[in-house]
């Protein structure tokens, strides 16, 4: 169970959302969301774009938190957190540096088999190393040691942006223009087929803990983009429909692989549990979507929490931490 926050205090809490990048709206939904949660339960909230008048609304406003809502670069590449690490208003979510760590993909994976977690073997190509070389030999080395099928993503994206699942060798240049459109580096790595668990992790200060894993099971086989955000598209299962075992050593590496990467608060880690029951580390997620879809949310649920106690409580565990 997670510490209820108290609505007593009343925080006065700027929710940012919104930005530039291709998540733009769906970071609008996240922020309204959390915007209408936090209400709810008793903040004052203001919703504000990280735009130019930035800064002097953060001055204006005089906030307790800053809670970003912001999902893509813009949000996730550390750059803004450095910027609001200087403004003197505690935010919610992983610092510069751990934003940084997690939204590169193969340095997270790097980092994190390095302590022993394991992550399909993989292969990542700038873009311009593709181009000067040979495309077609590149690819046909790459698959001579990285079996088919495999996963083609952008090392720096979001929301299955740019993400492919390759069954032959036909469609491999494809998928790789595909997921250059979205990031200048691109990631090959192995198909793991099995069952896909999104562990939430919530931090108020007293250690990381797991809430209920959620399974996700996509009505054509893939999670993309339009299957996250359109309702009925996937069917999901909180708490997942693995052995309890599972469960457990599912939410142990989420757990690890949060303070691996330094992350804070909150965080999603992504991973696929074969059929031998192994689980295997994909990604982490520094601002995972807050919509009505999305897997936090049904996480947050599924733990007996309301969303306004959970995120009134990481605003509550932002503020101490400054």
């Amino acid at each position: 169970m997670i510490p209820k926050g108290k609505a007593g205090n009343k925080l006065k809490i700027t929710v940012l959302a919104g930005g530039i990048s291709h998540e733009r709206d769906i970071s609008l939904k996240s922020g309204r969301r959390v915007a209408d949660a936090l209400t709810d339960f008793g903040a004052e909230v203001v919703i504000r774009e990280p735009d130019n008048d930035l800064l002097a609304n953060i001055q204006k406003d005089k906030p307790d938190v800053i809670f970003p809502c912001l999902h893509g670069a813009s949000g996730e590449d550390g750059a803004l957190r450095d910027v609001l690490s200087h403004t003197g208003v505690p935010f919610v979510g992983a610092t510069a540096s751990g934003s940084r760590l997690a939204w590169d993909k193969s340095i997270a994976k790097v980092l994190v088999s390095r302590d022993g977690i394991q992550t399909p073997a993989s292969i990542t190509l700038p873009k311009d190393t593709f181009r000067e070389l040979d495309a077609e030999g590149v690819l046909n080395a790459v698959t001579s040691s990285i079996s088919l099928p495999v996963v083609v993503k952008p090392a720096r994206s979001g929301s299955a942006q740019g993400v492919s699942i390759v069954k032959t060798q036909n469609e491999l240049n494809r998928a790789m223009i595909d997921a250059y459109v979205y990031c200048d580096v691109a990631i090959i790595e192995k198909y793991i087929e099995g069952t896909e668990l999104a562990i939430s992790v919530i931090d108020l200060g007293a250690g990381p803990i797991a809430l209920p894993p959620v399974e996700i099971e996509p009505r054509d086989g893939k999670y993309g983009y339009h299957e996250r955000y359109i309702a009925g598209e996937t069917n999901f299962y909180v708490p997942a429909r693995v052995k309890p075992q599972i469960n457990e050593e599912a939410a142990k590496i989420a757990i690890k692989a949060h303070e691996i990467l330094g992350l804070r608060h909150i965080s999603r880690i992504d991973m696929i549990v074969d059929k031998k029951g192994v689980c295997w580390f994909l990604e982490a997620n520094v601002a995972p979507g807050l919509t009505e879809t999305s897997l936090v949310p049904q996480a947050i649920a599924a733990s007996g929490n309301s969303l306004g106690e959970v995120y009134y409580s990481l605003a509550e565990a932002a503020k101490r931490n400054l």
